[in-house]
C-alpha cells in the first residue's frame, strides 16, 4: 500500500490520458468526458469527485485511495466542471448532455417541418439550446455582463450562422481562430443527422410497413439521431485542440503591445481555451 501511496502522490491528475496533439487521442479523451452516462450522476457525487480531484492535486490524497477512482473522479470533473472556472456547469450545457438533448430536438425538427409555427418553434428551441451550450462552455477567463449574454442569445436565436458574432462578446485574444473552429465543430457535430437522416427516413417512408407504423416515426428518428450523435459529439470536438496556441505577433496590436510591455520579446505564443 506504501508503495501505490507513494506512485499516486506523484500522479498528475491534469495530465491528458491520451495525446491531445492527436486526432485519434483527442478523440478517446472526448469520447470519455462527453459520456452521456455521465448526465445521471448527482451534484452530490460530482463535488465528491471534484475534492477528490483538488485533493491529488494538493498532494493530500487519502490512504487506500486508487488510480482508477482518480481517473472516474477526474472524467467527472472534466464532464461537468468549467476547465476555466472550476464552476459546477448546468446540466443542459454540458457536453455530455448533447447526446439525449441533441437527439430529441433534432428528431423532432425533423418530424414536425411541414408548417411554419412548427419550423419557428423548433428552431427556436433548438437555437436556444445552442446558445446555452455555447455560454455553459465558453471562454470564461473573463468576466460576461448580463447584456452581453442577453444580446448572444438573441443573436443566435434569430440565425443560427450569427451565433459567431454573437460569440465575439465573449473573448477579445484570438477571437476569430476559436469562433471558427468551435463553428466548425457544431457544423461538424449536427450535419450527419440533419442531412442523411433525412434522406435514409425519406427511402423507408417509402415502404409499406413504414407506413402501418407511422406513430413510431417520431421515436425512430430521435433514436437514429441518437446514434449520429454518440460518435459525432466526441468526433467533432476532437477535430481542433481545446487548448490553442497562436503566435503573438497575430495578435491585436493592443494586446500584443501589452504583451510585449510587460515581457518584452520572450514571449513567442499565447495559449487559450477555445471553448467547446
Amino acid at each position: 500500500m506504501a508503495g501505490n501511496m507513494m506512485d499516486l502522490s506523484k500522479f498528475n491528475i491534469d495530465a491528458p490520458r491520451w495525446n491531445q496533439s492527436t486526432f485519434m487521442g483527442r478523440l478517446k479523451h472526448f469520447f470519455n468526458i462527453t459520456d452521456p452516462r455521465t448526465v445521471g450522476v448527482s451534484n452530490a457525487n460530482l463535488d465528491k469527485a471534484k475534492d477528490l480531484v483538488d485533493r491529488c492535486r494538493a498532494g493530500t490524497l487519502l490512504p487506500g485511495t486508487t488510480k482508477e477512482q482518480l481517473l472516474y473522479a477526474k472524467k467527472l470533473y472534466d464532464s461537468a466542471f468549467h476547465p476555466d472556472s472550476g464552476d459546477r456547469m448546468n446540466l443542459i450545457g454540458r457536453m455530455s448532455f448533447q447526446v439525449p438533448g441533441g437527439m430529441a430536438i433534432t428528431g423532432l425538427m425533423l418530424q414536425f417541418y411541414r408548417s411554419v409555427p412548427a419550423v419557428v418553434f423548433w428552431q427556436w428551441v433548438n437555437q436556444s439550446f445552442n446558445a446555452l451550450v455555447n455560454y455553459t462552455n465558453r471562454n470564461a477567463a473573463s468576466p460576461i455582463t448580463a447584456k452581453q449574454i442577453g444580446v448572444a442569445y438573441l443573436t443566435a436565436t434569430s440565425t443560427a450562422l450569427a451565433t459567431a458574432v454573437g460569440l465575439n462578446l465573449y473573448t477579445k485574444i484570438a477571437a476569430v481562430k476559436g469562433i471558427t473552429q468551435v463553428v466548425i465543430s457544431r457544423v461538424t457535430m449536427a450535419a450527419p443527422g440533419m442531412i442523411i437522416l433525412p434522406i435514409i427516413m425519406e427511402k423507408l417512408e417509402k415502404y409499406p410497413f413504414m407506413q402501418r407504423i407511422k406513430f413510431l416515426h417520431a421515436p425512430l428518428q430521435v433514436t437514429l439521431v441518437g446514434c449520429f450523435l454518440i460518435f459525432m459529439v466526441p468526433a467533432a470536438c476532437s477535430l481542433f485542440p481545446q487548448r490553442c496556441s497562436m503566435a503573438t505577433s497575430k495578435l491585436d496590436p493592443e494586446l500584443k503591445e501589452s504583451i510585449t510591455t510587460m515581457y518584452g520579446d520572450k514571449v513567442k505564443y499565447v495559449y487559450f481555451n477555445k471553448g467547446l
